[in-house]
């Protein structure tokens, strides 16, 4: 029998089944995996020296108009495996020496990758890497079997979340999952090798012509943690993907005078720990192959 998932801010009550996709994440019941291999496309502190051992989900629950994974985000590509064949990839990327686990885009796989977790018990950290765009509830199944977390935080603006990623409500509802991850890993703590080992790293990409929407999202951050307990990521990669006729801005990328705007005022706002993009990154050439390395 089919299970209802209301278990993102979606709750749209999908019947995912092993046959499927369905539901706005258009995702089976199972996860399905498009590339589970070392990566070295990360912020310093995830990707070290022998890389972060990324496991990309395909399927998504937001609808961002930018994408640079699109190929993968509207549609359940990929191999689909079952709790214990994913418990075993990751087992086999740790056994390769990286890093951590690293969870791309699961959180419409909350529940299989809760228990592949549970399953695989790795001594390594485990990262879940996600939009934000979350239940903190659902979010509850990972305590205890994430070390770190690597949410996004996209947006400020209600106005600009509905246009772009078809979620008026993603200010309010990443918030509260980011304030969950923050409840369950406390300040960060680095190894003495400069590894991120436990706590959360808030992700924000600068959309060009947003400026606004940038700077509230640094006042949040900087207003709403305790000093020095949370790691702030300052990306400057937007990468046009498509052609867009009605937010023309969007097929520009970041320019340098934007970006050192941005870095002042992060500083300004008294954000002193964690990381700020050279205008150099403003590229593809880290986008992975979706090819099944590591799955077949």
């Amino acid at each position: 029998m089919d299970s209802l998932c209301f278990d993102c801010p979606r709750s749209c009550g999908a019947a995912r089944s092993l046959d499927s996709g369905s539901g706005y994440c258009l995702s089976p019941s199972l996860p399905c995996v498009v590339r589970a291999a070392p990566h070295f496309g990360e912020e310093p502190c995830i990707t070290g020296e022998h890389g972060s051992g990324a496991v990309f989900f395909s399927g998504c629950n937001l609808r961002c108009i930018f994408c640079q994974n699109h190929e993968i985000s509207r549609a359940s590509t990929g191999k689909q495996l079952t709790v214990p064949q994913l418990a075993d990839v990751f087992l086999r990327l740790q056994d390769e020496g990286v890093h951590n686990i690293n969870l791309v885009t699961g959180t419409h796989f909350i529940k299989p990758i809760t228990l592949a977790l549970e399953k695989a018990k790795l001594s390594i950290p485990v990262v879940w890497n996600s939009s934000a765009y979350e239940k903190a509830e659902s979010l509850k199944m990972l305590d205890g079997l994430v070390q770190v977390y690597l949410p996004d935080y996209k947006y400020a603006s209600s106005p600009l979340a509905a246009a772009f990623s078809g979620a008026a409500d993603y200010p309010s509802a990443a918030a509260a999952a980011i304030d969950e991850m923050f409840r369950q890993r406390g300040k960060y703590i680095m190894d003495e090798s400069g590894l991120l080992i436990s706590g959360v790293l808030i992700r924000h990409l600068i959309l060009p012509g947003h400026v606004d929407n940038s700077m509230s999202v640094i006042d949040w951050v900087s207003e709403h943690f305790p000093p020095n307990s949370v790691l702030f990521s300052l990306m400057s990669q937007y990468t046009p993907m498509f052609h867009f006729d009605s937010y023309p801005e969007l097929n520009e990328r970041i320019d340098a005078k934007t970006n050192r705007h941005l870095a002042r005022y992060m500083e300004r706002c008294g954000i002193e720990n964690g990381y700020w993009q050279d205008i150099s990154s403003s590229t593809d050439e880290l986008l992975p192959e979706f090819n099944l390395t590591g799955v077949e």
